[in-house]
């Protein structure tokens, strides 16, 4: 008996001892859980995100729905979208297919020559105001500026800060005669261009021209040979003067001339009221002329002249709409104009 007691009593310390130790430990598990992050096991997670990213997919194009009462609407509105679609996708095509075109044929170069004399009071103010025009025009331009040869002159530093690309040419001659020494001046830029072989619409500009931008726009299309109307004003008169060609549509069948005499081989057709492809001056039997004689080749700007009266129907008017608009002016100033650089002040100390 007292052996059978003494096992018993074994036993249930043995199991109170097993039931502590599971109290234990799920206490502490219990108590360490607390202090744990709260989420979903790593699978749970991967399996959620993979859920996540096909259902992504399969809203990206997701089934269109038709119903039953509004069928027909629903395809009109997809049809809609659709032609949209179509429609700025063509646009973007086309887009780009002129910005490729453009690239392919770039703007043909216009060679502006303008003479110059110091004996022009305002030559300063006008060399700086046709710049400011001409930076206004799209490259390639190349603004070819002639002068006699001074001492001292500021053209050179007129030029320098103007920031259009030039070249500045310079003459020993002299002359008594104003309209004799232009002429010698712009024959002297053409030698020059012909010498270079300096690619480009020619246009002389004078420093009294004012222009609409879209004027040199349009003469990049000239091939050729290209006339367009040009307007004169005068401070002393009340009228205006019209010089240039007589269009029918952009069809040169004439010319406005301030003066016809029967008796000069040549139209008084103004300087400013034409241009040409410069390759004429090296190149004239691309363009249907014969090579000048001796004394016209002395003289480029007869052979032009000629070259451009002879056959109207090789002249392109501009601009090619309709070559009667007027894109450029003559402004004539009064010579008596002075510039007053400097009030002088009065004996008081103060401005007069």
């Amino acid at each position: 008996m007292g052996t059978t007691s003494t096992e018993r009593s074994k036993k249930r310390v043995h199991l109170w001892k097993k039931a502590i130790c599971h109290f234990l430990l799920c206490f502490v598990m219990g108590f360490f859980t607390g202090f744990a992050p709260t989420g979903k096991p790593p699978f749970m997670t991967f399996m959620s995100s993979e859920v996540t990213r096909y259902n992504q997919s399969i809203e990206i194009a997701p089934r269109p729905m038709v119903s039953a009462n509004s069928g027909s609407n629903d395809s009109s509105v997809s049809n809609r979208s659709l032609s949209e679609t179509s429609n700025s996708t063509a646009e973007e095509v086309n887009s780009l297919e002129e910005s490729q075109i453009n690239n392919l044929y770039p703007r043909r170069q216009i060679i502006v020559i303008t003479p110059t004399s110091d004996k022009n009071p305002l030559r300063g103010v006008l060399l700086n105001r046709m710049a400011n025009t001409l930076k206004l025009v799209p490259p390639p331009l190349l603004w070819i500026v002639v002068e006699s040869q001074l001492e001292s002159s500021d053209v050179s530093d007129i030029l320098r800060k103007t920031g259009v690309m030039y070249r500045h040419l310079v003459f020993k001659e002299n002359f008594t005669d104003h309209r004799v020494e232009m002429d010698y001046q712009r024959n002297f830029a053409l030698k020059h261009i012909e010498q270079h072989r300096l690619s480009g619409i020619v246009h002389f500009a004078a420093l009294s021209n004012v222009y609409d931008l879209n004027f040199f726009d349009e003469i990049r299309a000239i091939e050729a040979f290209g006339s367009w109307p040009l307007a004169k004003l005068s401070t002393k008169r009340k009228k205006m003067i019209i010089e240039g060609p007589v269009c029918q549509s952009s069809q040169v069948v004439g010319w406005h001339l301030k003066n016809l005499n029967t008796e000069v081989e040549e139209l008084g057709i103004h300087i400013s009221s034409f241009g040409f492809n410069s390759s004429i001056l090296w190149d004239p039997e691309r363009w249907g002329r014969l090579p000048a004689a001796e004394a016209t080749k002395q003289n480029s700007l007869k052979f032009v002249k000629q070259a451009v009266t002879e056959d109207e129907s090789k002249v392109k008017g501009v601009p090619s709409e309709d070559c009667s608009k007027v894109n450029l002016w003559q402004l004539h100033l009064s010579s008596k104009l002075v510039l007053v650089n400097h009030v002088p002040d009065s004996p008081d100390g103060g401005p007069r």
